[in-house]
């Protein structure tokens, strides 16, 4: 009986976030199907111009850019985060495993923009890459990489790396040490056993940390918006400028319901493509 109270207490806000989450999707949803009028606030009537006007070939460039960033910063998320993984999995040492983590985790306890001036700092013409590098004599001028895809994958690879590695880390946890020493008595080399049996069994959280680290950076808006400068550009600063800039509500709203549905249709391909790994590594 005590139980009713207790999950109703848990379910009511949970359904009061989803309905407002729902109100809101709607809501912009609905703005996208208006039209623009020029020098005014207020949406015009019902129109699909807004969607007509985004098989240009310049939004197009921006889905495909963001697409493209957002999958290398997975990428380059996993083969950074897996190791680190590993290791505090595996670490035996109390102290140096409390090290890994505090190391790991700590860039979350700092505010998007906090972490993306640092950046900044680090990549800049006169920051600190390029003041090391031409002391040492090994380049003649500093090296672009403000305003540049690099620096925006960088800076998003800092963002999403703990989430990747707190996953990772999770999945590498479950798998039972036995296996990997069944392997090696029977012959296998710690590398061997590492590629047959912990990398296939990890194939669950390698899914779901891709996965997230992928839905995370699509949404990124104020690493593109600084690193970039303007040079690289997402669909969220898009629906920026478009929204804030130009005041074009309604085509804001048509560009952030198009970049919600194409999220979605790359998680969607993603997960069908990997599905038979995950069945693979299940038997």
């Amino acid at each position: 009986m005590l139980a009713k109270p207790f999950l109703k207490a848990f379910v009511s806000p949970a359904a009061l976030c989803a309905f407002g989450l729902i109100a809101a999707l709607a809501a912009v949803f609905q703005f996208s199907l208006r039209a623009y009028i020029p020098g005014s606030l207020e949406p015009g009537g019902l129109t699909f111009d807004n969607f007509t006007a985004l098989m240009k070939p310049l939004y197009g460039r921006v889905f495909l850019d963001t697409v493209w960033i957002c999958a290398v910063t997975a990428l380059c998320t996993l083969v950074l985060g897996y190791p680190i993984a590993y290791a505090l999995v595996h670490t035996k040492n109390p102290i140096l495993k409390s090290a890994i983590l505090i190391i790991v985790v700590t860039p979350l306890f700092l505010g998007e923009v906090v972490r993306t001036y640092s950046w900044i700092v680090v990549l800049g013409n006169n920051g600190f890459i390029n003041a090391v590098l031409l002391k040492l004599g090994l380049i003649e001028r500093p090296l672009q990489m403000m305003f540049t895809q690099f620096g925006v994958v960088t800076a998003l690879v800092h963002v999403t790396l703990p989430v990747m590695v707190i996953m990772l880390a999770a999945a590498i946890s479950h798998i039972d040490p036995d296996y990997e020493r069944a392997a090696e008595s029977l012959g296998a080399g710690p590398v061997r056993a590492f590629l047959t049996i912990t990398l296939p069994l990890s194939i669950p959280g390698i899914i779901a940390g891709l996965t997230t680290a992928f839905a995370w950076t699509f949404s990124a808006f104020a690493t593109p918006q600084l690193i970039g400068g303007g040079q690289v550009n997402m669909v969220s600063n898009l629906v920026y400028q478009l929204g804030f800039a130009s005041f074009n509500f309604p085509f804001a709203a048509s560009l952030s319901v198009a970049g919600l549905a194409l999220a979605f249709a790359v998680l969607a391909l993603l997960r069908a493509a990997t599905r038979p790994l995950e069945a693979a590594t299940s038997h």
